[in-house]
């Protein structure tokens, strides 16, 4: 039996400290396996091989990710923008906000980050088991989002004008990352979704 964490702050920290870790691991494996991919392609790179090249064992492995698809799907951008979110401004709306939340976690990602997140999105829109799994992805981020604009406006998070707004800011994110991998990265990816979301607050002039 492991004993108790120390409370107060040494306990945070030392709960930090073991989070740092597993991000750290989590972000070494899915380095491997991108590597491995562009080397030798999606379908020919199997978990053993990811795992070989990481120094784990495949069910350490599955610890962090399910299955393959989910190297593809899963990145710590997600809490990075709920976060981001709750640290702007309490006097901006909604949108807003999310537009200064993107913004900033785009800065913060760095020119590698988003090259790594660039070839992920392009594997997971053309990798059949990727883009089945997707929606699953897309579902949790809406819930993610919806519990954040509800902190935000005291609104309830399951009630319909919150769970529209997220899905709606979901909506708008997919024809984004469809032009960001048509460009190759070329447009900034933090440019196309301040331009989706600023149609979203113009109430999508057409």
């Amino acid at each position: 039996m492991s004993s108790p964490s120390p409370a107060g702050g040494a306990g945070q920290a030392a709960m930090s400290l073991r989070e740092r870790k597993k991000a750290k691991t989590r972000r070494a494996i899915q380095d491997h396996a991108l590597r491995l991919f562009a080397e030798r392609g999606y379908d020919a790179t199997t978990v053993e091989s990811i795992a070989e090249a990481a120094e784990i064992s495949p069910s350490t492995f599955f610890r962090y990710f399910p299955t393959k698809e989910d190297l593809l799907l899963r990145d710590e951008y997600d809490p990075m923008l709920a976060e981001a979110f709750r640290r702007q401004p309490s006097g901006l709306a909604p949108l807003p906000a999310l537009r200064a939340a993107f913004r900033a976690v785009a800065t913060e990602a760095g020119d590698r980050d988003l090259e790594s997140a660039l070839f992920r999105t392009r594997l997971a829109m053309t990798v059949p088991a990727a883009r089945a799994r997707s929606l699953e992805n897309m579902l949790s981020m809406m819930d993610l989002l919806a519990d954040a604009v509800a902190e935000r406006t005291g609104a309830d998070p399951s009630g319909p004008a919150v769970r529209v707004f997220a899905g709606a800011v979901i909506g708008a994110l997919l024809p984004v990352l469809l032009a960001w991998v048509e460009s190759g990265g070329e447009t900034p990816v933090a440019d196309l979704v301040d331009r989706a979301l600023s149609l979203l607050e113009a109430g999508l002039p057409v």
